[in-house]
């Protein structure tokens, strides 16, 4: 298991680049989840898929 080292990062906020508490890992996937942000104190939806973020588009209701 040494050989195959899990990547990991954590998530910074896509508004003012601060750092958040959120730590995810190479297999995490997210879809919709609710990041707060402590620094700019916002909470914006974001996606992600093999360590890849995306803000996510919310449909026009």
């Amino acid at each position: 298991m040494d050989e195959q080292k899990i990547q990991s990062l954590w998530i910074k906020c896509p508004l003012c680049g601060g750092k958040t508490r959120t730590k995810v890992y190479r297999d995490t996937t997210l879809i919709n989840f609710p990041l707060f942000c402590p620094k700019c104190k916002t909470e914006i939806k974001i996606n992600v898929v093999q360590l890849k973020m995306v803000i996510s588009k919310e449909p026009d209701a």
